[in-house]
Order: C-alpha cells, then sequence, then structure tokens
C-alpha cells in the first residue's frame, strides 16, 4: 500500500520546524511504524537528503525511547502500544499521517521528532536512594508484602518513561510518570526509610523541570503505553499530604 507522510522537520529546539510531505510505496501490513521511518530514510538518503531523526532502541516496547505524535495521538491509536509496537495493518492504502515530536516546554526539540527528555531523569534522581541492608540476599518472606500491594507496585514499576503522559495532557504535566515513580516505592516495605522526603524533592523537581499541575483529565492514562492508571496520581497526593501531618 502507499503511505503520505508529513513530519515535522526541526533542525534544534531554537529553530523553526515545518511539516515536510513524504510518500512511501510498497508498505507491507506487517511492518511496524518504525520500519516505515526506515523505509523513508532510505528513500531520503539514496536521493542524498537528510533522514529524519527519531529516537528508537529496543523496539520491543521496553525502553520507552520512541515517542511521538501520530495523527495527533500520542503513541498512535492502538491502545497500550508504544510507537514501536503500532504496525501498518492499522492504516488504509493512501492514508496521510502526520508525524510530530512530544510538545511541552519541559521537552525541548532536538532534532526533527527527537525530544530532549532528561527532565525525567532529573525528577527520578531527586528521589534519591533506597535504604536497604548491604550482604547476603534475605529470606524469601524476611519482608512480607500484601499480594495487592506487591501486584499494585509492579503494576506502577512498569512505567517505561516515554514521555506519552505528558505529550497528552493539555497541562503538560508529568504527575503520571512521577506518581508511579513515587508511588511503587510507597507500596513497599523498603521504600519506607525515605518516604516522606522522596515525595517531596520529586515532586519539587518535577515542578522545577517546568512540567504543569495535574487537573485529571485522564489522557496520560489513555495514552500510557503500560496502562498506568491515574489512581498513582491520587497515591503520590496522598503521600504527599501525609509529609504535613504531624501523624503522618
Amino acid at each position: 500500500m502507499k503511505i503520505n507522510l508529513s513530519v515535522w522537520r526541526q533542525e534544534n529546539s531554537q529553530s523553526d520546524g515545518s511539516f515536510y510531505n513524504y510518500t512511501i510505496e510498497n508498505v507491507q501490513s506487517d511492518l511496524s511504524f518504525l520500519e516505515l521511518l526506515d523505509m523513508l530514510n532510505e528513500q531520503l538518503m539514496a536521493k542524498g537528503e537528510i533522514p529524519v531523526e527519531f529516537d528508537h532502541d529496543c523496539r520491543e516496547g521496553i525502553c520507552g525511547s520512541c515517542g511521538m505524535m501520530v495523527n495527533g495521538q500520542a503513541h498512535g491509536p492502538q491502545k497500550k502500544t508504544a510507537v514501536c509496537q503500532l504496525y501498518m495493518r492499522n492504516f488504509k492504502d493512501g492514508d496521510t499521517v502526520t508525524l510530530e515530536p512530544w510538545r511541552a516546554t519541559a521537552f525541548p526539540v532536538i532534532k526533527d521528532l527527537v525530544v530532549d527528555r532528561s527532565a525525567f531523569d532529573r525528577i527520578v534522581a531527586a528521589g534519591g536512594y533506597v535504604s536497604v541492608k548491604t550482604g547476603s540476599a534475605p529470606d524469601a518472606n524476611a519482608v512480607l508484602v500484601k499480594k495487592t500491594d506487591a501486584d499494585q507496585a509492579f503494576d506502577y514499576a512498569t512505567c517505561i518513561s516515554c514521555g506519552a503522559c505528558v505529550a497528552a495532557c493539555p497541562n503538560a504535566s508529568a504527575s503520571l510518570f512521577t506518581a508511579a515513580k513515587i508511588s511503587h516505592l510507597a507500596l513497599l516495605a523498603q521504600g519506607n526509610p525515605e518516604r516522606k522526603q522522596r515525595v517531596v524533592k520529586m515532586t519539587q523537581q518535577m515542578t522545577a523541570e517546568g512540567f504543569g499541575d495535574c487537573s485529571n483529565h485522564g489522557e496520560c492514562q489513555a495514552v500510557c503505553p503500560k496502562g498506568i492508571s491515574i489512581d498513582a496520581i491520587a497515591q503520590m497526593r496522598r503521600e504527599y499530604i501525609r509529609t504535613k501531618l504531624p501523624f503522618g
């Protein structure tokens, strides 16, 4: 099939960008979307033109590197998938697909579809370390954790830091990302020693990076490739309130 692409091209965060139109012929339905972009770049390089820059690594929906707006939706129309797991069978012959980078002040454009997401790293770094005993491995049941808490913590820990939640949010909030990182430790005994300082430092860093506040639109949950619930944000807020209470 034939696919028309309207791709945002931008040299860097200081330069102006614009959309460029490309057409790719003989696209197989079993190709992933990133493989389509590979085809586009091969086509451009054959003409001596500059290829389109886009992030990728594992191409298995694990690393969180790939990320772009596909027809105005973070990661595209397929639910609970990253762009690398989006396949061309979700599109029709002759479709025009518009590609843009994540749009957020805290995610400045590096080039084309690539943005700088190091703000996420600084939020995680602000959380600091987790105090654990070193030495030999503890007995399997030495620290008891409720299964419901363990399951919930695991769900939050599946966050791959892709940034789709920020891109989809009308406020460009990083609340779902930050909440997932805070909440999965808050549910486990290993996260208790630094529990109070962690939530304060990470939320302060989130604000310092220029992310907006959460107003419960729920778009972050809708586009998250791991399906992380906004319940994590409620958990983060409870954790923050606990730090302000004398009996917390």
